[in-house]
């Protein structure tokens, strides 16, 4: 059987799951971190079907329930990066297991997390990056860094060490939730600024101390939608991703719907856009 695997828990990974699942025709499985946005609506009085209103977290928590209920498998870790393998299907790299689909959605919503830095902003381009597989080769034996303090940073800290002078995890006064490799230096200190001229040449922090840098990733939280594919090649537009009617990617086999690909930011539209996802996937994996 065709395995069919979904980033995202929320209302369009939800609904993706449902139609694939009914369907018999192929194992669904949904790789999660938890709730996401949903938690933060105390309460949806705008979508069909409920006389009273209703808070984001048990819409959830009804979808979820919903679909294991049809027999949707859960995994509850972390996705970092995704691939194509030599066979080019896709590949789900979470902080603990790799996972080879046949198709993969992705429905993680939209977000680019970036953090209130002086001279971050203006720098994005020129020396600031949010992706370590697509611009490392810029960095070639030069000093970099990483802003974050989870799995994720670590993850991209790790591609970075490949090809890199060094690399320093900068937490800007967190603490690291992850565990650290032996060749990458972390600084939890607070961080005042970002320097430079046409370029990143360092950065400041709160005791006026300097790193000197020449590439700055960001990698803050968990690995967004846009995120992912930005690491995969897939076509990306003012941090959306992409897609055609049908909720596909420039890539073959990824698909990805709800608050990631633009549009309202509703959650009826996330679940029409799943939808879409899983019935265009189910006829993917049956050709």
């Amino acid at each position: 059987m065709k395995k069919a695997i979904i980033v995202g828990s929320g209302p369009a990974g939800i609904s993706a799951a449902l139609y694939l699942q009914r369907s018999g025709k192929a194992e669904v499985i949904i790789i999660t971190t938890g709730i996401g946005a949903l938690e933060k609506a105390e309460k949806i009085e705008n979508y069909y079907g409920f006389d009273q209103p209703i808070s984001g977290k048990e819409l959830y928590e009804r979808g979820v329930e919903g679909a294991r209920r049809l027999g949707v498998q859960f995994i509850e870790e972390e996705v970092v990066s995704l691939s194509y393998n030599a066979d080019m299907k896709p590949v789900v790299v979470t902080d603990k297991h790799e996972y080879t689909a046949d198709a993969v959605l992705l429905a993680t919503g939209a977000s680019r997390k970036t953090v209130p830095i002086p001279g971050l902003q203006e720098h994005e381009g020129k020396g600031v990056s949010y992706c370590a597989v697509c611009d490392a080769f810029f960095f070639r034996n030069k000093p970099v860094c990483v802003i974050g303090s989870g799995e994720y940073a670590v993850h991209e800290a790790q591609v970075l060490a490949n090809t890199s002078q060094s690399v320093t995890i900068l937490t800007n006064g967190s603490l690291m939730t992850a565990s650290m490799p032996e060749n990458i230096h972390v600084i939890e200190k607070k961080i005042a600024a970002v320097t430079g001229g046409t370029v990143v040449e360092a950065v400041r922090f709160e005791d006026g101390e300097e790193l000197p840098v020449k590439g700055i990733f960001i990698a803050l939280g968990v690995a967004g939608s846009s995120d992912l594919a930005r690491k995969v090649g897939a076509e990306t537009e003012n941090n959306r991703i992409k897609v055609n009617e049908k909720m596909q990617t420039s890539l073959p086999g990824l698909y990805a719907a709800g608050d990631c690909i633009g549009g309202m930011l509703q959650v009826y539209k996330a679940v029409s856009d799943g939808a879409a996802a899983g019935l265009s996937m189910l006829n993917y994996l049956k050709s």
